[in-house]
């Protein structure tokens, strides 16, 4: 268990990126949903003990976060929103030279496991390929196998599947969902399918706090017969907007097809909705 207490963060330009964050994470793929600038980012890189926070505490399982960087370090896999490669080396090169970096001193022992992590991130038949040719995709799979280098038992992932295509974004998530089956993986992105497709559980951050956290089935079915649907003309959507909750817009055939937050049935040619994970996201920003 990843256990966040009073987690906050103010830069020296006053921008606060976190406030007084609280989170429980067990094992499994964890999703935290933010829009760009939400804190994210930050909450991230303190996890990963790359800087410190202002106040709070950060404990995984016996580990104190803060105190015991260099013990969290052993057990951690990190994939950050942008990381670099050496354009020269081969994907197999730079997995042992990880390995290296890990501990993994044994060359019977490293050659195995850069192996294996080669074999589940189906990137086997590249390993002679220098990492200067790979595509986006192929980029984000070495990304998580050399975060995987370790068996870490805390795994972070932040705006993985930005820029893939949609063939690649889904090898990248069922690669994630196989790996979050034994170990705790927080998801990091501003892209709710990908929370819907992987996480049981999720929080959402925005402007630094923690606006919800629990399962999203729960808070979907808290908006039943609370959303309602509306295609309406372009000219129109300023007007609903000033005298409705219009939690989010979406174009459908060249039309904005808009959903609104309302107890009570709204009328004027409103549908109810099934509220989906990108009307609990927008709403809870939208409250906020």
């Amino acid at each position: 268990m990843l256990t966040i207490r009073n987690l906050s963060k103010t830069y020296g330009n006053g921008i606060r990126a976190l406030i007084d964050v609280d989170l429980d994470i067990d094992r499994g793929m964890f999703g935290l949903l933010g829009p760009n600038g939400a804190g994210k980012s930050t909450l991230m890189r303190t996890l990963a003990t790359l800087q410190e926070p202002d106040t709070g505490t950060v404990r995984l399982g016996d580990l104190d976060v803060l105190e015991q960087k260099e013990e969290v370090r052993k057990i951690l896999g990190y994939l950050p929103q942008e990381f670099g490669l050496y354009p020269r080396f081969s994907a197999e090169a730079m997995l042992n030279h990880f390995a290296v970096l890990k501990g993994i001193r044994d060359g019977g022992e490293r050659k195995q496991t850069v192996e294996h992590i080669l074999e589940i991130t189906n990137l086997s038949d590249v390993r002679k390929q220098k990492l200067g040719t790979f595509s986006g995709g192929m980029r984000q799979r070495f990304g998580v196998a050399q975060a995987l280098i370790g068996s870490p038992q805390l795994i972070i992932v932040d705006e993985p599947t930005a820029g893939l295509d949609p063939q690649e974004r889904h090898r990248f998530l069922n690669l994630l969902s196989e790996i979050g089956e034994n170990v705790v993986v927080i998801l990091s992105t501003h892209i709710v399918e990908d929370v819907r497709e992987l996480c049981s559980r999720m929080a959402v951050i925005d402007k630094g706090r923690v606006l919800l956290s629990g399962d999203p089935r729960t808070f979907a079915s808290q908006l039943e017969g609370k959303v309602w649907r509306k295609s309406i003309e372009k000219d129109e959507v300023e007007t609903y907007e000033n005298s409705m909750t219009v939690i989010s817009k979406r174009l459908l055939a060249g039309r904005p097809n808009i959903h609104v937050f309302c107890e009570q049935p709204p009328g004027d040619g409103f549908e109810p909705v099934v509220p989906d994970l990108e009307d609990v996201y927008m709403a809870a920003l939208r409250r906020a």
